[in-house]
């Protein structure tokens, strides 16, 4: 357990540490928003394709994929199963459905690489490859169906649309090309690669600094109920399902530490402009992305320590 706090520390310091900056208004109003653009379309593409581009093709990517398929799935029927239960109002829910399953690639890929080092890094890539089209589809499907449009009425699916940004997704594109090079057998000429390095290096602490840059806990206190059903969902049974899928399909080893991993971590930020994008309660999104990213300073070390398997030694 010590090993695992020690390891996740930073990552949530550094969260706290964009908080504070963004609090005292350092270094300028407009920065963090150009901060969190720079890290989505430059330096998270470019850590990705150098990772993607590099990994072991013998690990059993097919299984830990699936299983991540198959358990946020799970978590999806199960939420529409029970959406009276969850929240009547339709765009509350359609945010508690968010924030049950996408995941904070940021910290995700933090914690793999604290956690299990490049390796765990590289299959965290895998999973985020996985794991972005699914939840994307998923959320804009229930946020047609539930959330409202500016007429107060429901909106209509709007799949073609999520079809087409998906296609122009840079982290969707820099992992397909990255998996492209691998299968290929492709090396990248050593400047390039050297430079891909060094720009997704700076990737993880911009990306962690404007999460914390991003959080409102005034919000939480407002929507407490949405909030404990989200959270309950992300940060508990997703990881569980996970974890159960990967033993049921043989996934053993990093692959199955890094796909715990990235269904054990916060909602992403992102939830908040989809739901403010697309009818669904945005207030209610803000205060599970605030709760769910402080909860899960504790809930990750205390789920992660239930699999000794996934640890670092001396853990």
């Amino acid at each position: 357990m010590s090993t695992i706090i020690q390891a996740l520390a930073p990552i949530f310091l550094l969260i706290l540490l964009g908080y504070a900056l963004k609090r005292r208004g350092f270094p300028a109003p407009g920065f963090w928003p150009a901060a969190e653009a720079l890290t989505y379309y430059v330096l998270f593409p470019a850590l990705l394709l150098d990772k993607l581009a590099r990994i072991d093709s013998g690990h059993a990517l097919g299984r830990m994929a699936l299983a991540l398929i198959l358990a946020v799935c799970t978590v999806s029927v199960l939420l529409l199963a029970a959406r009276r239960l969850v929240h009547r109002d339709g765009p509350a829910f359609s945010s508690i459905f968010q924030g049950a399953i996408r995941p904070n690639t940021y910290v995700g890929l933090s914690a793999a690489a604290a956690l299990l080092g490049p390796e765990g890094l590289s299959l965290a890539a895998v999973a985020l490859m996985t794991l972005i089209p699914l939840v994307n589809v998923l959320s804009v499907s229930v946020l047609g169906r539930y959330g409202l449009g500016p007429d107060g009425e429901p909106r209509g699916a709007g799949l073609p649309g999520v079809l087409r940004e998906l296609a122009r997704n840079p982290l969707i594109l820099s992992c397909a090309a990255g998996f492209c090079l691998n299968a290929a057998g492709l090396r990248l000429p050593s400047a390039l690669g050297e430079t891909l390095r060094v720009l997704g290096s700076a990737s993880l602490p911009m990306g962690l600094l404007a999460v914390g840059a991003g959080l409102r806990p005034s919000s939480v206190g407002a929507h407490v109920r949405g909030v404990l059903a989200a959270g309950t969902a992300k940060l508990l049974v997703l990881p569980l399902l996970t974890a159960l899928f990967c033993r049921l399909l043989g996934v053993e080893g990093a692959a199955f530490g890094a796909a715990v991993i990235f269904t054990a971590i916060p909602v992403s930020a992102s939830s908040f402009i989809l739901a403010r994008q697309m009818g669904g309660d945005h207030g209610l999104m803000a205060a599970v992305i605030t709760a769910e990213t402080a909860a899960a300073a504790a809930t990750m070390p205390l789920l992660l320590s239930l699999f000794p398997g996934l640890l670092p030694p001396g853990a």
